[in-house]
């Protein structure tokens, strides 16, 4: 899992305790050098193009690009990502990138 996301998924409030215990036992994808500074300029590309670029979903895009890991979401905001830096993107069985 990458980090950003255990902390979304941990943001919850409602969320059962055994739940969390279990999405932390999930191991985590390392980030690798230069990610913030590519997630960085991935965020400045989308929003020059007048995009919206929320700071996690950059940071959730990146790690996945650096990886090659295909994206299952049912947020469409990655679109933007899909696009700007060929995120292989899976959104409510759609196939976008």
């Amino acid at each position: 899992m990458i980090p950003v996301v255990l902390t979304e998924l941990l943001s919850d409030p409602k969320l059962p305790a055994g739940i969390a215990a279990t999405l932390s036992d999930v191991p985590m994808i390392e980030l690798g050098q230069g990610y913030w500074q590519r997630a960085g300029f991935l965020r400045a590309k989308t929003l020059a193009r007048g995009r919206k670029a929320r700071l996690g979903d950059a940071l959730i895009a990146q790690a996945c690009v650096d990886r090659g890991i295909s994206l299952l979401t049912r947020d469409r905001d990655f679109r933007v990502f899909a696009y700007a830096a060929g995120l292989d993107l899976v959104v409510e069985g759609d196939r976008w990138g």
